[in-house]
């Protein structure tokens, strides 16, 4: 097969679920491509279409209108074994991997031998042994579905779907049940296998983190094909007007306060990933209203980091390139109020951690020579305890610094602190960046004090 054919080409296609009154229109007059070797993501909301769309281009479900042809073959009016002779050139991944229960790992992927003719049974179980080494399962032939994790069901349904060499892989959300580390590395092998196999793939999924490994991606919206860019816009304009509600009410940071840890990290992990989609997708186009917001947002999810952490103060250090100074965002004075403070890049610790790009901690700030102890001069605020950790841009590079203060504990901070810091601080850093970009100022509001430590 040639490097520039396309394996699935959608013409026109439109399909209804249902029949007379109670047809239900699904798909509306999709066209699409998918060529050799390329690896694209279907996605969209629950309900768009995308399971539909990735049936009809499985052959498992009879194409209705349009033109749809699949490794060379039209399914528009074929017949039923026309079908299956397609469907058996096509391997598949299903949400929840669908292994048999009674057979072991080995014998599950020698499933993926359905071609005709097959190899020996000597030459299936050698080729199925390779394909599990591959996907990490070397030493597993043996073991049955319910002795494995999730991600390792999975990794064995990839193994599957490529043993026969198909010239296309389905995907259908093969990481909706699995957590975050799973499900990133099944899709990684999936995409590295394929590549070297020189398959298509087409995933379906509605998972954000793992749209990266597309070469392209198709984005359904109620049954018709839309811009990606729009509609990652349009998911960001739907949470940020939520967001802004509850800012305007006066909600934001009381909601943040009063969440468990696990709902604040999906939060924070759902609000980092539409903002992320924002800087790489909007060009950074400037919107004061969204500016505004990403700064009420940025005070409270700080305060409530510090929170978790169990600080008295938590706060945050832009590093301005062009003045050489650290400009603090979501720091408190004494009494709580916001204030803005502004220091040389390498002084106090927050400069020493936007120096050196390596977190700090201390358990007595006062006897230790880099801490500055002017704002708790000017402030009347005691500094004691200190965990700082440097933030870094979508590139890598230092661009701002997260300090928390004073253990509630009258304690020092622990390397679990310390972790979490790091990880929470991590997807908050997309956040502040997409603000600090917009913004495109290196002031803001609040009353200059003295640098701190």
């Amino acid at each position: 097969m040639g490097a520039d054919e396309r394996v699935v080409q959608l013409q026109h296609v439109s399909h209804h679920l249902g029949r007379g009154a109670m047809a239900r229109q699904v798909l509306f007059d999709v066209s699409l491509e998918v060529q050799a070797g390329e690896i694209a993501i279907l996605s969209g909301p629950s309900g768009s279409g995308k399971t539909t769309a990735l049936t009809l281009i499985g052959a498992l479900r009879r194409a209705q209108s349009g033109s749809l042809r699949v490794l060379g073959e039209e399914l528009v009016g074929a017949s039923s074994p026309a079908r299956v002779s397609v469907r058996r050139r096509i391997g598949f991944v299903f949400q929840q991997h669908n292994l048999l229960g009674s057979l072991s790992s080995l014998q599950n992927v020698e499933m993926g031998f359905a071609a005709r003719p097959r190899p020996s049974r000597r030459e299936r179980r050698r080729r199925a042994e390779v394909m599990l080494a591959a996907v990490g399962l070397a030493g597993f032939e043996s073991a049955k579905p319910d002795r494995l994790s999730g991600g390792q069901r999975q990794r064995v349904a990839v193994a599957r779907a490529l043993v026969g060499e198909p010239r296309l892989v389905l995907a259908d959300e093969p990481t909706a049940s699995l957590d975050r580390k799973s499900g990133r590395e099944v899709v990684e092998i999936l995409r590295g296998l394929a590549r070297e196999r020189g398959a298509s793939v087409v995933l379906v999924t509605h998972d954000v983190r793992i749209l990266d490994v597309a070469d392209r991606i198709l984005h359904l919206e109620d049954g018709r094909l839309v811009s990606f860019g729009d509609a990652v816009l349009a998911s960001t304009r739907h949470l940020m007007g939520l967001f802004a509600e509850m800012s305007r009410r006066g909600e934001l940071d009381a909601r943040l306060r009063a969440m468990h840890p696990e709902e604040f990290a999906e939060a924070l992990e759902r609000v980092t990933r539409e903002a992320e989609h924002f800087l790489r997708v909007s060009g950074l186009a400037q919107s004061h209203a969204f500016e505004g917001l990403l700064d009420a947002m940025l005070v409270a999810f700080t305060h409530k980091i510090g929170d978790l952490l169990g600080a008295d103060r938590a706060s945050l250090f832009l590093l301005d390139t062009g003045s050489g100074e650290l400009w603090s965002k979501a720091a408190r004075d004494a009494g709580g109020e916001l204030f803005e403070i502004r220091m040389p890049r390498g002084r106090g610790i927050a400069g020493a951690v936007a120096e050196s790009g390596e977190p700090i901690a201390l358990a007595d700030a006062y006897a230790d020579p880099r801490f500055d102890p002017s704002a708790d001069r000017a402030s009347g605020y005691r500094t004691r305890s200190v965990l700082c950790v440097p933030i870094r841009d979508l590139d890598g590079r230092v661009f701002a610094v997260a300090q928390a203060l004073n253990k509630l504990d009258g304690g020092a901070f622990e390397p679990a602190d310390l972790r979490r810091f790091r990880e929470w601080m991590a997807s908050l850093g997309v956040l502040l960046e997409s603000w600090w970009r917009m913004s495109g100022r290196t002031g803001g509001a609040g009353r200059a004090q003295p640098p701190p430590g």
